[in-house]
């Protein structure tokens, strides 16, 4: 990796997971203890818990960066840095899918969806999709090797164990089985429901709330658009068919990851700047918090001096 290209993508992976921790963090606060929790509450809380876990193991990528590729952890972080990258992606995907479906039903099914849609149901679907996440995280693991020695350094990188050509065809087929999981199957989902509400929201013309609308629809377009070019230099890596779309990955595919990973930061963003009550809730929530502070520290400052003077008054 160029030098200019390794001191970028430190500051940027370092930016991304100081604003994907704080920000992600104040989303489960305010979602999960200062917040009605409602169906919206529920896939949101659960994507801003993969987004906060995804931005808090960038940190072992940016160890890694900064000691030249080094991997001091040993091969069970290896294999669970790499883990809890593809299981939070999945976990996130698959919650912007069910909120799609979700958004669906409770258009062209408005009264099962009054009656059946509500956050235990939505709970349940969650920790379905975790679940999902797992079983496909521990099939891509098996099928790998992350540990690797290389000129004597201990590295973390994809290894088969195989002939180059079996290995080519083994990337090949993680690559092809990784879009199509994480990405076609998705969005093609997404799409269907999105182009069912727009017809059917047309044809009767219907009126909903826009602002959780435009937020959700926010989120999903910032994420097929941050990971998009990631899939498409995953492609381009594997097959690396000449000395161009050699250098072309090179530089693309770092390039790629970061803003994949951008994407994790970027949802409390669009949460703040769109609405969602998420932006007064903050407010009202961190004056809150100032405001128990002081009390205590006032109530503990009035017992001390309380007890003091007890103390030094005489007694009867």
């Amino acid at each position: 990796m160029p030098e200019a290209l390794k001191v970028f993508s430190i500051v940027a992976y370092s930016l991304i997971f100081v604003l994907g921790t704080i920000g992600n963090g104040l989303v489960i606060f305010i979602m999960g203890f200062r917040m009605k929790k409602t169906v919206n509450t529920v896939w949101i809380l659960n994507l801003a818990i993969a987004d906060f876990t995804f931005s808090f193991f960038l940190l072992f990528n940016i160890v890694r960066i900064a000691e030249n590729f080094h991997w001091q952890l040993g091969p069970v972080m290896c294999k669970l840095n790499y883990a809890m990258v593809f299981f939070n992606v999945i976990a996130s995907i698959y919650t912007l899918t069910v909120i799609s479906i979700d958004r669906c039903i409770a258009v062209w099914c408005p009264v099962w969806a009054q009656n059946h849609r509500t956050p235990r149901l939505a709970s349940f679907v969650v920790l379905g999709i975790w679940i999902l996440a797992l079983v496909l995280c521990c099939l891509n693991l098996y099928s790998m090797k992350k540990f690797t020695y290389i000129k004597n350094e201990t590295c973390c990188f994809n290894h088969y164990n195989m002939p180059y050509a079996e290995e080519t065809k083994a990337q090949y087929a993680l690559v092809t089985t990784r879009v199509i999981i994480s990405f076609i199957i998705p969005f093609i989902v997404i799409v269907v429901c999105y182009g069912a509400i727009v017809v059917r929201l047309r044809r009767d013309q219907l009126s909903q709330s826009s602002k959780p609308f435009k937020v959700i629809t926010a989120v999903i377009v910032a994420f097929f658009v941050c990971w998009l070019p990631f899939h498409i230099f995953s492609f381009l890596q594997v097959k690396n068919s000449s000395e161009a779309q050699k250098h072309v990955v090179s530089i693309g595919l770092p390039l790629s990851v970061i803003l994949a990973s951008f994407n994790s930061c970027l949802n409390p963003i669009l949460y703040f700047c769109m609405g969602y009550n998420f932006k007064e809730k903050l407010r009202l929530s961190l004056l809150s918090v100032l405001v128990n502070a002081f009390t205590e520290s006032s109530t503990h400052s009035n017992t001390k001096a309380e007890s003091s003077a007890e103390l030094d008054s005489p007694s009867k």
